[in-house]
């Protein structure tokens, strides 16, 4: 087993850190007492920002902006990173000059798919066999040099503050199905109208819906609550509390996610941030591939617009998204 390990990224965005979080479960249970090194090469990374207290125990070190994946530095003699060597280096992303460069990083074992694995110090017998999907293209490179872990991953550290204010707004008691409405890409959202018939249902049924909005759907929030009464809104109830603002961002939603029965989202951010609280979940897709994007949920139904017809999330039935969201329901009983 290594004792060190570097992963090399061009950077994240909260989308992209995310759907990466997974990832680095995966890595910190295959190197369980390695110092495991972030390097985005290129620019930020939201595990030094916004996420870093969510990674705390996955990854030892964030090197922002580290400078690796210019054509500039193929002519510079002077490896990068200072000359630090690491025993595994792990590139994540598949473009031939970035991962050129970051193979100039000092290392004892270096893997990347890139150009059929032409540049990996160990290739699979199977090319072929690389997966379309990120997250298993991920896991596919581990399994070169390490047997996948038995067992399913621990749950995301969250902070107390995050599972006791989650616990405040949706209390023991009530069956909670939530709602991500919204998208980043607008084009990619699903009829409002849709969400709200869906969760009408739900009252009927004696289940509380669960609003999801982020900033950009705050404005919808009075329509909402007109169309469903008994409708929650957790990332806009104020709190007293003192201390760190816990009142919205990644780590409430994921705790929310984990207080409710089934959920419905969009192919979004706050799709992916309750895919990682383990919640059974519904995922609708139009533009994005779901192969490729697919999420790390046990319980997971993806719809996807292009099975009927086009990239118009419009294109998915109601019809499909209830039977599937009542499926989920029922075997959550």
């Amino acid at each position: 087993m290594p004792d060190t390990v570097a992963i090399y990224s061009c950077g994240e965005v909260i989308g992209d850190g995310l759907f990466k979080l997974s990832f680095l479960q995966e890595c910190r249970r295959r190197f369980p007492h390695a110092r495991i090194s972030w390097i985005a090469g290129l620019s930020n990374s939201v595990f030094a920002g916004s996420l870093a207290s969510m990674v705390e125990g996955l990854i030892d070190e964030v090197v922002e902006n580290a400078g690796i994946g210019t054509a500039g530095q193929l002519i510079d003699p002077r490896p990068p990173l200072d000359g630090r060597r690491f025993d595994l280096v792990v590139d994540t992303q598949r473009n031939t000059l970035r991962t050129l460069c970051a193979r100039r990083i000092r290392h004892g074992t270096f893997l990347a798919s890139t150009g059929g694995f032409w540049f990996s110090d160990i290739r699979p017998d199977d090319v072929g066999a690389f997966p379309r999907s990120l997250l298993g293209q991920f896991s596919f490179l581990l399994d070169l040099v390490s047997p996948p872990p038995a067992g399913p991953p621990d749950p995301l550290r969250l902070g107390a503050q995050y599972l006791s204010r989650a616990s405040e707004l949706l209390p023991d008691g009530p069956a909670y199905v939530g709602f991500a409405p919204g998208a980043g890409d607008p084009t990619k959202a699903w009829s409002l109208d849709n969400f709200l018939e869906l969760a009408r249902r739900q009252e009927r049924a004696g289940r509380v819906p669960v609003f999801i909005l982020g900033p950009s759907e705050a404005a919808l929030q009075s329509c909402i609550r007109d169309a469903v009464p008994s409708g929650l809104f957790p990332l806009t109830t104020p709190t007293d509390a003192e201390g760190p603002d816990v009142s919205s961002g990644p780590g409430l939603v994921i705790a929310l996610g984990q207080r409710m029965a089934a959920a419905v989202a969009n192919d979004s951010g706050a799709g992916h941030m309750l895919a990682l609280s383990q919640v059974p979940l519904v995922s609708l897709y139009s533009k994005a591939d779901p192969q490729k994007y697919v999420l790390n949920v046990p319980r997971l139904v993806i719809l996807d617009s292009k099975a009927h017809g086009g990239k118009d999330p419009a294109l998915i039935p109601l019809e499909a998204v209830a039977r599937a969201l009542e499926k989920l329901l029922d075997a959550a009983v």
